[in-house]
């Protein structure tokens, strides 16, 4: 007996094999399905990150017929390179050194306001600090601050650097810094309400972050303005965090004043 086929497709409807190529390092491509082009950075498992003219990072799929090559359909694959590729840069733009021990912590620390402000410190200047020595704490407010500066008692040797938020001139927290700043102890801070507004929102696919009337909760008005589940900002948090791959995600408001830190407690 003749054997056929389970795929009856006629030959003239399946579609034409497409090229595999690589994904190596600076390698130009478009994701057709949102026109996005850039440059490829990084290939991982099952992902390829691209950096277009402009700066910006978009991570999309390594999924078959997915991208195009001067215009023709390609499937991008995993390089098979033995050497992995190691980032020349990291998160915070600051020159890669690979293999770097970390350095045995200062005695100087920096200090932020809360847990989501820790995690966006450590995600794009983590490789830095521990090359550094730096490490991060995070207070819940800046109310005992006073008195957590007296604590730690900072001196020539351990400097104590703090990052607040809303630090805007006749503000509780402007009066505050004013109190425990010194030689040795330096507070500075960005002009937004909260940590996650520090995050651009063309990061993030909105056109702004919404204005939330006084008064209310700021991240639970910020969710119900955007459709996003209020009732779990913590992993709301998560879900912004993800997005931010490098200091290009941040606004220099924040940029400006991490680097400040991070230079006064080394000094």
């Amino acid at each position: 007996m003749r054997q056929y086929s389970a795929d009856l497709t006629p030959p003239w409807k399946k579609p034409k094999p497409v090229p595999e190529v690589p994904a190596e390092p600076g390698l130009v491509v478009e994701e057709p399905g949102t026109g996005f082009c850039g440059a490829v950075i990084r290939c991982e498992a099952g992902t390829v990150t691209l950096e277009d003219r402009f700066g910006k990072l978009r991570v999309f799929p390594l999924e078959p017929r997915g991208f195009l090559l001067e215009g023709r359909v390609v499937t991008l694959v995993r390089p098979t390179s033995s050497a992995p590729v190691r980032p020349t840069r990291t998160a915070s733009g600051s020159v890669a050194v690979p293999g770097a021990w970390a350095r045995v912590a200062r005695a100087g620390r920096i200090y932020v306001e809360g847990r989501h402000d820790a995690e966006l410190v450590e995600k794009v200047w983590g490789d830095d600090l521990r090359i550094e020595g730096v490490v991060v704490e995070y207070l819940e407010g800046v109310d005992d601050l006073p008195s957590i500066v007296a604590e730690f008692a900072p001196g020539p040797d351990a400097r104590l650097g703090v990052l607040v938020d809303h630090l805007v001139p006749g503000t509780k927290e402007w009066r505050i810094a004013q109190q425990v700043t010194s030689d040795h102890a330096l507070v500075v801070g960005h002009p937004y309400i909260d940590i996650w507004e520090a995050v651009k929102p063309s990061s993030l696919g909105i056109a702004a972050w919404p204005r939330v009337p006084h008064g209310q909760d700021w991240k639970t008005g910020v969710c119900k303005a955007l459709g996003w589940p209020s009732e779990n900002t913590g992993a709301v948090w998560q879900a912004i965090l993800k997005r931010v791959n490098s200091y290009k995600d941040l606004e220099p408001e924040l940029l400006g004043r991490v680097e400040e830190l991070i230079d006064f407690v080394t000094a």
